[in-house]
């Protein structure tokens, strides 16, 4: 253990992908109830009225609670030291960015993310494939905080490493000698 006083981890945000994302399956759980309570009961034979009961059901199953679950499932965590990614619902997947590695981070955002000041936060590792914040909402935030907490948690030996090396040394040297 090192003799350095250890700053705890501090939790400065946790994201999850803009709510936006819930608007079509809000939509269509309004449809479907409302096709619900039109068309049950309103047929003369049991089983028919139980088929737009199981349907209803079905419909509301796929087209409102998968994408909320989708939608619960995914967190962003940014800490003082890390940035931690978890999605999944019943197969979880985590993975974490110390800050301190270094990285780029670029902003992506359509016309709509525009309107809500939303946007794709891609944090190039130098690795395979960049790490996507999806639709996060105040992206530019978010890009900011990141090279902030970026800037602050450089390890000291690699800074000085990188200063002492981009010092240039007073050496002349002469053909063939120092």
């Amino acid at each position: 253990m090192s003799t350095e006083a250890r700053v705890p981890e501090v939790v400065v945000a946790r994201l999850r992908p803009h709510a936006r994302a819930l608007t079509w399956p809000s939509l269509a759980l309004f449809a479907i109830v409302g096709a619900f309570f039109y068309f049950f009961g309103s047929f003369a034979e049991l089983w028919a009225n139980l088929a737009v009961l199981g349907a209803a059901v079905l419909a509301l199953l796929l087209f409102w609670m998968l994408p909320l679950l989708s939608w619960l499932g995914r967190h962003y965590t940014i800490t003082t030291r890390r940035i931690v990614l978890r999605s999944g619902f019943f197969l979880r997947v985590r993975q974490e960015l110390l800050h301190s590695r270094g990285y780029d981070v670029t902003v992506r955002k359509n016309a709509l993310q525009s309107m809500f000041r939303s946007g794709d936060v891609e944090i190039n590792t130098g690795l395979d494939h960049p790490v996507v914040l999806r639709d996060v909402p105040d992206a530019d935030l978010v890009q900011s905080a990141l090279h902030d907490l970026m800037e602050a948690s450089i390890n000291p030996v690699a800074a000085r490493r990188q200063q002492e090396q981009s010092i240039q040394r007073d050496e002349t040297t002469r053909w063939g000698e120092r």
